[in-house]
């Protein structure tokens, strides 16, 4: 994902910063799934729940969000 330098700029954040944080309102909104935010900003989902978890945000999670994450690993070769 490229961000233009203007955006990041106007943040105030670093471009991982702000990568995060759109991630993470994408995901608040339901727009990905926990297994996709994770591989989008390169954390893994224990992580990236804790940190969720700190901002005092639920993990949603339904039957095609574990499907999705089934697939994620059998493509990684992990199931």
């Amino acid at each position: 994902m490229i961000i233009s330098d203007e955006v990041v700029k106007a943040s105030g954040l670093s471009e991982k910063q702000l990568l995060l944080e759109i991630v993470v309102m994408l995901f608040q909104q339901e727009k990905i799934s926990l297994g996709k935010a994770s591989e989008v900003i390169g954390m893994n989902q224990i992580k990236f729940q804790k940190l969720l978890a700190e901002r005092g945000i639920c993990v949603h999670y339904d039957v095609p969000e574990l499907q999705e994450d089934i697939q994620h690993l059998r493509e990684k070769g992990w199931l």
